[in-house]
């Protein structure tokens, strides 16, 4: 009985030393301190640039068609366009006619504004996006005979 007393308590105290060692280490773990200081900086974001838009069909007096362009992002990651306006700081009006037309009065073509229905374009990091501008450009019904056959850059800008 002796001899089991003093296992028990011999146990017990094993237990003990082994509990405290537990307890000092996860004490030694969780409380320690220290300091320091860390800095981050971000890259600053270029702007898309758009390609030359160009007719996708030959308008006539009173006519529409719809304009094609792509949209290249040189960011890292995607960048969102709202909007696509026409850039009236280029060209004549923001429009171009073909060396061969030059008589073409280019007063006579009108750009909507577009927005993909509210929607704008995602153009993805480091890539570019094709994008077709449905009925946008249009030629007014006073346009003159030197427009017939002329092809027409359209010159636009991105909205943020």
């Amino acid at each position: 009985m002796r001899t089991t007393r003093r296992r028990a308590s011999l146990v017990a105290a094993v237990s003990a030393v082994l509990a405290l060692g537990t307890i000092t280490a996860a004490s030694a773990y969780w409380a320690g301190s220290g300091g320091g200081s860390g800095s981050a900086a971000t890259g600053t974001a270029r702007a898309v640039t758009l390609s030359s838009a160009t007719a996708s069909a030959q308008l006539q007096p009173g006519g529409q068609a719809a304009v094609e362009l792509s949209i290249t992002n040189p960011n890292p990651g995607s960048v969102r366009v709202t909007s696509l306006a026409l850039d009236t700081t280029q060209g004549i009006g923001g429009f171009t006619v073909d060396s061969s037309h030059s008589a073409c009065v280019l007063t006579t073509l009108s750009f909507s504004t577009q927005t993909n229905n509210s929607s704008g374009w995602t153009v993805p990091g480091a890539g570019s996006l094709p994008v077709t501008l449905a009925n946008s450009l249009s030629m007014s019904t006073s346009a003159g005979s030197a427009c017939q056959g002329a092809s027409f850059t359209v010159f636009l800008k991105a909205g943020p």
